[in-house]
Formats: structure tokens, C-alpha cells, sequence
């Protein structure tokens, strides 16, 4: 060994090094997490905007689907509503035809 260093010396200053460098891969690991958890969050990000995009284009074709079925729902009401005045006009013939004879 060298002059001026001990074996007790070394030993400490091993041991701080190693201490360090522990410490240094504990940090990179961290980073590493924190990088990994970026990424993570990220892709979660996207996964929503996705689904939000289906969504909204499933709510447009929900909405299209029930505007048409008012649509429909409205054009035969008009049509039995027709259909019920003449039933009462051939009604009310019926009664008059009956009550001349």
C-alpha cells in the first residue's frame, strides 16, 4: 500500500465510495422510474383522447339515430291523425246515410 494511506483509511474511503455510487444508482433508478412513469402517463393520455374521440363519435351517431326516429315518429303521427279524420268524416256519412232511410 501507499505511504501515507492505512488499511483502516482505504477501508473508509471504499466504504464512502461505495455508499456513493449506491447512492448514484438509487438516483438512476429513480430517473429511470420517473422517465418509465412519463411514458406511462403519456401513453394513458392518449388512450383517452382515443376513447374520447370514439365517444364523441358514437354520441353523433346516437344523436343521428334518435333524430331520425323523431323524424319518423313525427311523419306517422301526422298520417294517423289523417287517417283518424277520415274514419270520423266516413263516420259521421255512415250516421247520416243511416238516418235518412
Amino acid at each position: 500500500m501507499g505511504e501515507g494511506i492505512s488499511n483502516e483509511q482505504l477501508f473508509e474511503f471504499m466504504t464512502k465510495m461505495y455508499g456513493e455510487m449506491q447512492e448514484m444508482r438509487e438516483n438512476m433508478a429513480t430517473k429511470d422510474d420517473l422517465a418509465s412513469a412519463k411514458g406511462d402517463l403519456l401513453n394513458v393520455k392518449q388512450l383517452i383522447v382515443r376513447l374520447e374521440n370514439k365517444m364523441d363519435v358514437n354520441h353523433k351517431a346516437l344523436y343521428d339515430g334518435y333524430k331520425l326516429t323523431y323524424e319518423k315518429l313525427i311523419t306517422l303521427e301526422e298520417k294517423v291523425d289523417k287517417i283518424e279524420n277520415k274514419v270520423e268524416k266516413q263516420d259521421v256519412e255512415i250516421r247520416v246515410i243511416k238516418g235518412a232511410k
